[in-house]
Order: structure tokens, then C-alpha cells, then sequence
């Protein structure tokens, strides 16, 4: 059963990076990942924006699209 209500875009700030979660494969897990926007398909220059407003990030310039990890 998928829950799309887990969807959207996930910010690592320690690692400045973003992933985009479309799919329940793999769900970022607070509080290494805080979830941005519902939003799956928004740009990375809106992901910054955000990450901006919501103070998660404090050079959002640095922010670049991560990778979902491999399951086991």
C-alpha cells in the first residue's frame, strides 16, 4: 500500500542535498531528512527557496539533487 501523503521533496541539510520521493521504495527519516514540499516535481532554484524560508538551510545556493540510497 502506498502512502503518497509521505511524497514530495526531502532536504538532508547536513549534506545539502535533496531527493525526490515519488514512490514508498524508500521514505527519508527525520531527523537527518526534513520533508520540504509535497510538490515532487518542483525545481531545485523553488527546493532552495524553501529550504530558505523554513531557515533549514543556511547556504541554500549549496543545495544539489542527492541520490535514494540502495535498499539491502
Amino acid at each position: 500500500m502506498q502512502d503518497a501523503s509521505k511524497f514530495g521533496i526531502y532536504l538532508n541539510a547536513g549534506e545539502t542535498k535533496v531527493v525526490r520521493i515519488n514512490s514508498p521504495y524508500w521514505i527519508p527519516e527525520e531527523p537527518e531528512w526534513a520533508f520540504l514540499t509535497p510538490e515532487v516535481n518542483a525545481t531545485l532554484v523553488q527546493i532552495r527557496e524553501l529550504a530558505k524560508e523554513k531557515g533549514l538551510a543556511t547556504d541554500a545556493s549549496a543545495i544539489t539533487w542527492g541520490i535514494i540510497p540502495l535498499r539491502d
